[in-house]
């Protein structure tokens, strides 16, 4: 798994579904397309929101990685873009978000985490959604599923991750969890502190990102 020392990567045994962590009721059965607020309101504002969406094309039929490097300014991330990058302010820093091989590095920058390889779905184009989440400890999300692989890097906080077949629990500063498009699943926040984190879903662009149209209810192990 290639992540930086920064990050302790924990993909989970039965690489199920990732989370979103969807509070607002979508329609149809759809993702919410909810947008982030101004950046100047994103660090008190809690809940779930897409802060970018990236049209990405084809991929190369390789490993990919997630690479995530911060910034001082965006005139200093845009002017370090390459091919499949994605400037994002959240969670009070300036990221530049890059889909590519484990090797790649920018010319500037920090850092923060490599994480992949990514358990990437066969399609002709794909799709980045990046969101930020900040949930009160305790906080439960509605089941849903994606359809693509999803990572999130946790800056505080706890996480608990349920599918029908498991569960996965994790706490820590940043931390990586990697889950492959798969079945229904819902997130449960723990700890003291709030849970602040960032997400990639890398999705067949022909499809929706995420879905709510199912009957499983989860057996409430998160909670024990």
């Amino acid at each position: 798994m290639g992540c930086s020392a920064l990050a302790r990567v924990v993909v989970l045994s039965t690489m199920m579904v990732g989370v979103s962590a969807i509070l607002a009721p979508p329609a149809a059965g759809q993702a919410s397309s909810r947008p982030c607020p101004p950046s100047v309101e994103r660090m008190r504002w809690i809940g779930t929101c897409q802060t970018a969406v990236d049209s990405l094309g084809p991929l190369p039929g390789k490993p990919m990685f997630w690479h995530l490097d911060t910034y001082p300014t965006l005139a200093a991330a845009t002017s370090d873009k390459a091919p499949r990058s994605t400037v994002v302010e959240s969670l009070g820093q300036i990221w530049l978000f890059t889909i590519a091989e484990q090797g790649w590095r920018p010319h500037t920058g920090t850092r923060v985490a490599t994480i992949g390889p990514l358990p990437l779905i066969a399609a002709s184009a794909y799709t980045a959604v990046y969101m930020q989440s900040i949930f009160e400890p305790g906080t439960t999300t509605r089941v849903h599923a994606h359809s693509g692989p999803e990572a999130f890097f946790t800056l505080s906080g706890g996480t608990c991750l349920e599918t029908p077949d498991a569960i996965a629990r994790d706490s820590g500063t940043k931390q990586v969890l990697i889950v492959r498009e798969g079945p229904p699943m819902q997130l449960t926040s723990f700890g003291t502190e709030l849970r602040r984190g960032i997400v990639l879903i890398l999705h067949d662009a022909s499809r929706p990102a995420t879905t709510f149209d199912t009957d499983w209810k989860p057996a409430g192990r998160c909670a024990r």
